[in-house]
């Protein structure tokens, strides 16, 4: 049996990143984990150091310029968003075998948004093409909307709860996004690592019991809650006034859910293999957790 494969992760200790790490670790991957010495003494971060600890992690405490560290681990998987432009000399020198870089949201590339995500989103586009000129081998993962982050609330902006009476929807409703547990974002992500058929393609995680329009979804909780919530629609126009009108973070959050809600960011568009894979497909044997399922713990 061949050897599972070491993997490095830039930015670990992040919110997606220690989901990834987790799972990369329990599927027996060689698993190391660059770390700053600053996040050692950090209450938030050093909790998720004792667990990657306990899972058998290896921290590796240097910077990206240590290009003999990087040519240890050949396969580099960026959940932070601090690894940009600068870090892909120092990977190209390292003769790395697979980077994932940091973008784990929306494909970049095949999405329409307004400010301020336009300008976060040319960021990660601009990456994409600076490792497609240096021909870094690469595997991009597209994993639509965090559930964990996005599901308690139903995705309501600024609600610290789900709603019980009525529900903001943007724009008609319609659109299909797409709501993958982190588990599982990390689950599909690992598999693709010593994968042939990922290299140098985007890793779409698409579960069809993941897919759900806004108004299936309240259609859905409602019938979990067993009440029929108001329903105010809020048209595009109005959306874009919002955001404008927003500061800082609610005006990139408005980005986010006019991109998916409204523009349908997730699924206008087809995953064709020129450029893509679906992961579901790819590892049908994947237990994944189904919006459905999912609810269930909020009602």
């Amino acid at each position: 049996m061949a050897a599972k494969s070491k993997i490095l992760f830039i930015g670990g200790t992040g919110y997606i990143g220690k989901f990834i790490v987790e799972a990369s670790s329990k599927a027996g991957h060689p698993t190391f984990s660059l770390v700053r010495e600053s996040s050692v003494s950090n209450p938030d971060k050093s909790k998720i150091i004792e667990k990657f600890k306990s899972l058998g992690v290896n921290l590796v405490y240097c910077s990206l310029n240590d290009h003999e560290s990087l040519r240890r681990h050949r396969w580099i998987i960026s959940t932070g968003f601090g690894a940009k432009v600068k870090i892909i000399a120092a990977i190209k020198e390292a003769g790395v075998k697979r980077f994932f870089p940091s973008e784990f949201g929306n494909d970049v590339d095949r999405v329409h948004v307004v400010e301020p995500l336009k300008s976060a989103y040319a960021i990660k586009a601009k990456l994409r093409r600076t490792i497609e000129a240096e021909k870094i081998p690469y595997t991009i993962v597209s994993s639509n909307l965090f559930a964990g982050y996005f599901l308690p609330s139903l995705a309501q902006a600024g609600a610290t709860g789900p709603p019980r009476d009525k529900v903001v929807i943007l724009g008609d409703g319609n659109p299909k996004a797409i709501f993958n547990s982190e588990e599982d974002i990390g689950s599909y992500t690992i598999r693709a690592v010593d994968d042939s058929r990922t290299l140098n393609k985007i890793l779409y995680i698409r579960p069809p019991g993941n897919i759900y329009s806004y108004n299936d979804l309240v259609s859905l909780w409602e019938k979990k809650i067993g009440k029929t919530l108001e329903r105010i629609y809020v048209p595009e126009e109005q959306v874009l006034k919002n955001i404008q009108e927003s500061s800082a973070p609610l005006n990139l959050v408005l980005a986010i859910h006019h991109c998916v809600f409204v523009k349908g960011g997730h699924t206008n568009f087809e995953i064709d293999p020129s450029f893509g894979v679906e992961a579901y497909q790819l590892y049908p044997d994947v237990k994944y957790h189904p919006v459905d399922e999912f609810l269930n713990q909020f009602v």
